[in-house]
């Protein structure tokens, strides 16, 4: 689905207007929706509410924030409050497609899983969104957005239902790929066949030795950032060319926004927007970068965001693979408890990952108009599911798009080496 941005001046009618509605005025628990066309103020209770393990990275204040820094959409930021305390905090923005606007998660394009923000007061009370919330929220969003559409929302997630799992909804077409950590690497390891993964480590590590040796690079400094994150999207404009795919990391605002996230990072190393991996050769290819991969950290939980090699040199080696490693045994001492290697049904995350989590589409139609466009939704997400999988013809389309300009059927956070 390709989106256009709306005149960023809507923005100042959206954060002029507040709008309240309450299910039960004569109830003490009554729920009150507002909805903000600016972040600022709602940061310290948006900080508060994020601090929770299982809210998603894609939340967070930080990220959300250089989103929309570069990306100017309008905001929808939904909060929901009981007894005057926040119970949640949706951070939407509208964009707009084919005449149809949408209320959507704040940078859905480079989302890999969204949870919405939610208190755990709220989470106590109730396990989801009632009839009558649902109906605020529809009144909430009169005139302003067509489509409530809620993407990647994984309504199980590490043991916690989402509230947002009784919204109108459909099964994406991509799941997620996990890795949990166990007590101790060795134990983690024997989730994927650890004699396996420990004899092709052994065989991978001999064959780099024997020229030279490697290093586990991680960028600590803004260049050393910058440079493998360049480097990163020169691997990936090779790659999708001679694959006949389009450029996902093309634009000027996406290399923006990821150049961006890298110099985001918690005092205490609990939380990185976008931390950069590489594997370096040393010995006769000194300072050659065969792998890269990009990874986010919050809390206890580590994405990777994206990766790429260069098969110029040692492929025989895998050196994707062996990144990899590098990173899950890095991370296992670090207090960590899932590995996630993001959204996407990919070979060589199957051999890593004995947890699959299914992820869902909210759709909530707010207008005539997104009556039919969300219908359109469902039966797009259809499709898309039943051609990925289908290789042969996924392929095709794929090649097709790329020869006429679109993007292609995949989501672009989809895209991992």
């Amino acid at each position: 689905m390709q989106m256009s941005q709306l005149d960023v001046g809507q923005t100042a009618i959206i954060a002029a207007e507040s709008v309240h509605a309450s299910a039960d005025d004569t109830a003490s628990d009554a729920l009150q929706i507002e909805m903000f066309g600016s972040m600022q103020p709602l940061e310290a209770e948006w900080r508060a509410l994020e601090a929770d393990d299982l809210a998603s990275l894609h939340q967070s204040y930080d990220w959300c924030r250089t989103w929309v820094d570069i990306y100017r959409n309008p905001l929808a930021i939904l909060r929901g409050s009981l007894g005057g305390r926040t119970a949640f905090i949706l951070p939407l923005e509208i964009v707009s497609a084919k005449m149809v606007r949408y209320a959507q998660f704040i940078g859905a394009q480079r989302s890999n899983i969204n949870t919405g923000l939610f208190s755990a007061d709220f989470l106590q009370r109730s396990d989801d969104l009632t009839a009558s919330h649902r109906d605020q929220i529809v009144r909430a969003f009169k005139g302003k957005a067509d489509v409530l559409l809620l993407q990647n929302v994984p309504f199980d997630w590490r043991g916690r239902r989402s509230p947002l799992a009784s919204l109108p909804s459909i099964e994406n077409q991509n799941r997620a790929f996990q890795l949990p950590f166990l007590d101790s690497f060795e134990t983690t390891l024997k989730q994927v066949n650890a004699k396996r993964r420990r004899k092709k480590y052994r065989q991978q590590t001999r064959m780099l030795k024997e020229k030279g040796g490697y290093t586990h690079l991680i960028a600590a400094t803004e260049t050393d950032r910058r440079q493998l994150l360049d480097l990163f999207f020169r691997l990936k404009t090779e790659r999708f060319k001679a694959a006949g795919l389009p450029d996902v990391f093309r634009s000027r605002q996406t290399r923006d926004f990821l150049h961006r996230l890298t110099d985001i990072e918690g005092a205490d190393g609990g939380y990185s927007a976008l931390q950069i991996h590489a594997l370096q050769l040393n010995g006769e290819h000194q300072g050659h970068i065969c792998a890269i991969a990009g990874v986010s950290r919050k809390g206890d939980h580590v994405i990777c965001q994206f990766a790429a090699i260069d098969e110029t040199l040692v492929p025989e080696a895998s050196p994707g693979e062996l990144l990899f490693w590098l990173m899950i045994e890095h991370f296992h001492h670090r207090k960590i408890v899932l590995f996630d290697f993001g959204i996407g049904d990919q070979t060589y995350k199957r051999s890593w990952c004995p947890v699959e989590t299914v992820q869902h589409d909210a759709i909530l139609a707010i207008s005539a108009l997104g009556q039919a466009a969300a219908l359109a939704q469902r039966s797009a997400t259809r499709a898309k599911a039943v051609i990925k999988s289908n290789l042969q013809i996924y392929g095709w389309i794929q090649r097709l798009r790329a020869q006429t300009g679109h993007r292609p059927i995949a989501d672009d956070a989809a895209d991992k080496d």
